[in-house]
């Protein structure tokens, strides 16, 4: 199964700095010395981080533009990003129930890792502008789950691994990454927290190690319920549909033909 946005020098460029910045601007409570003025800084965090959005969008302009993605991609990209979308709010708020992490874990692991980031990080847009969720936390959550589909179409054996062995192996990957997206998230906002619960709050003036600890707390104490329903509704989703939906958009796949090039035949032909 070939790669049908392949990334190009810039868009590769655009990915792995986005992606640093992503991960400076998210773990900087573990990176920032105890004396380090930017922990003085805790409040303002999401609002000067929020530029993230802005080499997100440059990031999924690059890889439609450079990859040259036909109409038929572009459209499949579409129709994806708004069924995730739309799937999202189904159970929002009950016990983490989020049924639009099997599609992208699926999709991630047919359309590849290019794909599946852009698609994570469109999905996740679309779905702020449907749910009215757009805000400073915006970023952080689309570059998440923009890992956690190009994760799924990192996995191997994505060329000969079929059958009840590759629902099993994505199922495990799509219980995983359910628990990361979520302390990824979790992680952006936890620094605002300081001072309000000075045993799971994040310390300015404590360490990488004490403060790693408080956190896992706090994750543990606040967002574990909701991180483990999203993983188990992710695995039963992946194992019930799976194989109807993986045959879905294999097929649709070979049907769109990505990565045929369009000639035309000579006078003579």
């Amino acid at each position: 199964m070939t790669d049908p946005v392949r990334l190009g020098p810039r868009s590769l460029a655009a990915l792995l700095l986005v992606s640093a910045v992503g991960a400076v601007a998210i773990g900087w409570p573990f990176l920032a010395p105890p004396s380090s003025r930017i922990a003085s800084h805790a409040q303002d965090a999401p609002w000067l981080f929020a530029g993230l959005l802005v080499l997100l969008v440059t990031v999924l302009g690059a890889t439609i533009s450079e990859s040259g993605l036909g109409p038929k991609a572009v459209a499949m990209l579409g129709v994806l990003a708004a069924t995730g979308a739309a799937l999202r709010p189904i159970g929002a708020g009950t016990a983490g129930i989020e049924p639009m992490f099997f599609l992208m874990v699926l999709s991630g692991r047919v359309l590849g890792p290019g794909f599946g980031f852009t698609l994570g990080s469109l999905t996740m847009f679309a779905s702020a502008l449907l749910t009215g969720g757009v805000g400073p936390w915006l970023p952080f959550q689309m570059l998440a789950m923009g890992w956690f589909t190009m994760g799924a179409g990192l996995l191997p054996g994505a060329g000969r691994l079929r059958g009840r062995a590759e629902l099993v192996l994505l199922a495990v990957y799509g219980f995983v990454a359910a628990f990361a997206y979520g302390m990824t998230v979790d992680l952006a906002g936890w620094p605002l927290l300081s001072g309000t619960a000075s045993n799971i709050a994040f310390d300015p003036d404590a360490g990488p190690a004490a403060n790693l600890a408080r956190f896992l707390a706090y994750s543990l104490a606040t967002a574990m319920g909701w991180n483990l329903g999203r993983a188990l509704c992710t695995v039963v989703l992946t194992l019930v549909l799976g194989p109807a939906l993986l045959r879905a958009l294999r097929r649709a796949t070979r049907r769109a033909a990505f990565e045929t090039a369009v000639t035309f035949d000579g006078p003579g032909a």
